[in-house]
């Protein structure tokens, strides 16, 4: 089970990099099951084409976002198939002055084992 914890909190690691190295839009897709399902503004935000639409406006890395986080817990299920993740984000803006505004909370992500072996998020 130690070894499916690590593969967990490494794909969150590489979750979080694509973010900063290839935008919101691409990362998200990447990373989520087809049938994943966010929750925003009290809003879901069902599966890989409707993410790929809500963040329309973040598709490219960029130095004036900067999302960041990391998981204080992770566990796996018995059979190794589903996992589930939380801890604390930050997400800074910069506006045109260079000035900071950062929202901070907690994340919950629910992590599959897609049938090729890779983990993707199902709920975020």
């Amino acid at each position: 089970m130690k070894l499916w914890k690590d593969e967990v909190i490494a794909t969150e690691a590489e979750f979080c990099k694509s973010v900063e190295n290839n935008g919101l839009q691409k990362a998200f897709t990447e990373f989520s099951a087809d049938e994943v399902v966010l929750l925003r503004s009290n809003k879901l935000v069902k599966g890989k084409n409707s993410i790929n639409d809500f963040y329309q406006n973040y598709s490219n890395a960029n130095e004036k976002i900067k999302l960041i986080w990391e998981p204080d817990f992770v566990d796996v299920s018995i059979s190794g198939d589903m996992a589930y993740t939380y801890g604390n984000y930050i997400f800074t803006t910069y506006d045109s002055s260079g000035i900071a505004k950062s929202d901070t909370g907690i994340f919950h992500t629910v992590w599959k084992r897609q049938q090729n072996g890779e983990w993707r998020f199902v709920w975020d």
